[in-house]
């Protein structure tokens, strides 16, 4: 398995190869600059790996939400590979990504992602960690409100993701222990959970490599 797998949705920036359970990482915390840093960052990663475009077997890229601008570079740069060299792509949620990493890190199973979203909003999503490696959404991603984000099932609940720095106030609930606002997407995140939609069929094609906001579809659904 060799897969390509980039990020630049949030203020950190990474591009990863995953070669069967190997990764190589190149990660930096940059809020902005991201489109002269991804290129350099891939090319990086695929030096080091010794692999070339063409013997890949597919990639992922985290597609939001996040920041407008950030996403859309993640993207384009995906998408233009994918054409380029016709290979299959991962789209991988950016909260799903942060819930990965907290658990890598805490080992912790229950994950309520609370990323900010500027105007008194965060992107919310809630995830519970399963036996093959992935992140189970329980309910939907959205953006909303603090003081609208809910909990869907009981048990232990663990913060992660910058929101809870802004909004812990307005954000807490019973059910959760405890939160860690530093820890944001990875591209080796990225990567896992591509690997996992690959092994799972949950492949796009490259004219579907598009990004996803969460904002825009809700300003649509009250103009409604």
């Amino acid at each position: 398995m060799k897969l390509l797998a980039l990020d630049t949705a949030t203020e950190t920036c990474s591009a990863a190869v995953l070669i069967d359970d190997r990764v190589i990482q190149r990660y930096q915390q940059a809020p902005r600059g991201h489109a002269d840093l991804i290129l350099p960052m891939l090319d990086a990663v695929l030096a080091e790996a010794g692999l070339s475009l063409r013997q890949l077997d597919a990639l992922a890229v985290g597609r939001g939400p996040g920041a407008f601008t950030g996403v859309r570079i993640a993207i384009a740069v995906a998408q233009g590979i994918a054409f380029a060299v016709d290979l299959p792509v991962a789209l991988i949620s950016t909260l799903a990504a942060i819930a990965w990493e907290t658990h890598r890190r805490q080992g912790v199973d229950r994950i309520a992602v609370a990323l900010d979203a500027r105007l008194e909003e965060v992107y919310w999503g809630t995830y519970r960690a399963t036996e093959d490696g992935g992140m189970l959404l329980l309910g939907e991603e959205r953006v909303c409100l603090p003081a609208q984000a809910s909990l869907p099932e009981a048990g232990d609940w663990y913060g992660a993701g910058n929101g809870w720095a802004l909004y812990a106030d307005r954000l807490s609930r019973p059910a959760l222990k405890t939160w860690w606002s530093d820890y944001g997407p990875s591209a080796e995140a990225v990567a896992r959970l591509g690997t996992l939609a690959y092994r799972q069929g949950r492949l796009v094609g490259a004219e579907q490599v598009l990004p996803v906001y969460l904002r825009d579809e809700v300003v649509k659904q009250r103009s409604c």
